[in-house]
């Protein structure tokens, strides 16, 4: 892996050329440029992304909506700086607002949280049934009063990573390791985020729609909305533009060697040894996904393009409908979308930046989305930021900040628009 700080030094070269500074793509232009307040905002949001390009990020894309229509879409800089072996690319790709990211934990809402959403609608999931009702062996003395509600807000008290691709090849392996893993904190205790629950919850998904959760997904929403490049495992089904991400799992690795970095891993470092060293372009980063669950799982494995990932927040900020066809009853949305205990709602978090009411989540990868039902605004900003490369002390670029700025500079505009 490259240093971080010779990465840098090549986006900020690159940054030398047209690239960086994005193109405007026409689709809803004219609705900004009729209002004043909202395009001052986007124009200042533009400016904090087009700054980080060269510093935290290679490229970008980034899209507003309000009301139903997009008002902006934007790429900036570049979708991949080096090639396979780490090497720089005499001519990186453009950014494009057609390129498909890596989402890494947005799969968590744009994936298995809407599965769960449309199977409680038809009422084949209770939210409170314990997990068990589906999952029939998944049984213990705690693990009994472990229910989906637990699972979506992150409340069972399941560990929340371990490198379980040590121990299984497979979902079905990867679900039995899950299961005997002992609880880490009391069931209901508190919030602690965690991979693991939501893969349980990919596994319901499957078990309760008799489908794989790609499949159903596909199925009963991405397709009838009419989404194009909302995928798992996006090269076996044709797709060739990508924003690229890590150079193998440089990340993970350190995790799992040192106890001091990320989450402790109590086993033997040594006793597996199959990371990629290729630089990923359409093959899921996480490893969990992509060793452990052949690239379909509920915590991370989708891929998408700003344009899909609009028309679900849409979905969201109506209440469940989506060009004059509902698809989730608006009850359902409200249980989703309701703050509970814990101060977020069942897989989405609430922001306390953005106004009340607000539901965002980001992606490990350098990925952000956040819908503002006040306002009737979806923002999405997709980055591929692990494509910098890691600083010395081993840690991807933080883009939360800029996440945070870019979507609070859209609010305030459409705070005082007319």
């Amino acid at each position: 892996m490259k240093t971080s700080s010779f990465c840098l030094a090549i986006a900020v070269i690159l940054c030398g050329t047209d690239a960086c500074s994005g193109a405007y793509v026409p689709a809803g232009s004219s609705v900004a440029a009729a209002d004043p307040a909202l395009a001052r905002g986007i124009a200042s949001a533009d400016s904090l992304i087009g700054a980080a390009v060269g510093t935290l990020i290679p490229g970008a894309v980034f899209l507003v909506a309000k009301d139903g229509l997009v008002v902006h879409e934007r790429a900036f800089g570049y979708a991949q700086l080096n090639d396979y072996e780490g090497h720089r690319l005499a001519s990186p790709p453009a950014m494009r607002p057609s390129t498909m990211f890596d989402l890494a934990s947005v799969t968590k809402v744009m994936a298995t949280t809407l599965a769960t959403m449309l199977l409680v609608d038809r009422g084949k999931i209770n939210l409170d049934a314990p997990v068990s009702r589906y999952l029939p062996d998944f049984r213990g003395p705690h693990l009994d009063s472990v229910t989906v509600r637990h699972l979506l807000s992150h409340s069972a008290g399941l560990v929340q990573w371990q490198p379980l691709y040590y121990h299984a090849v497979n979902s079905a392996e990867t679900y039995a390791v899950i299961r005997d893993m002992p609880l880490e904190w009391g069931v209901g205790d508190a919030r602690h985020y965690s991979d693991l629950g939501f893969m349980l919850l990919g596994y319901i998904v499957e078990r309760v729609s008799g489908e794989p959760l790609d499949r159903f997904l596909g199925d009963s929403l991405y397709r009838p909305l009419g989404l194009r490049s909302t995928t798992f495992n996006p090269k076996t089904r044709g797709f060739t533009e990508f924003a690229a991400t890590e150079q193998g799992n440089v990340y993970e690795h350190h995790m799992v060697y040192d106890s001091t970095f990320g989450y402790r891993y109590r086993g033997d470092p040594t006793a597996w040894n199959g990371w990629r060293q290729r630089v990923l372009v359409g093959e899921v980063d996480d490893g969990n996904s992509s060793y452990a669950n052949g690239g379909v799982a509920g915590h991370a494995g989708l891929f998408s393009t700003a344009a899909d990932l609009r028309v679900l927040l849409d979905l969201l900020n109506n209440r469940g409908s989506y060009g004059g066809r509902q698809y989730i009853r608006p009850e359902t949305i409200d249980t989703f979308l309701e703050r509970d205990k814990y101060q977020n709602y069942l897989g989405w978090q609430a922001p306390s930046y953005l106004p009340a009411g607000s539901f965002s989540h980001t992606g490990f990868t350098g990925t952000y989305v956040a819908g503002v039902p006040q306002y009737k605004l979806s923002i999405v900003l997709l980055t591929n930021r692990q494509n910098m490369g890691t600083d010395a002390r081993g840690y991807f670029p933080d883009v939360g900040p800029l996440q945070q700025a870019v979507a609070r500079a859209i609010v305030s505009g459409a705070a005082t628009s007319r």
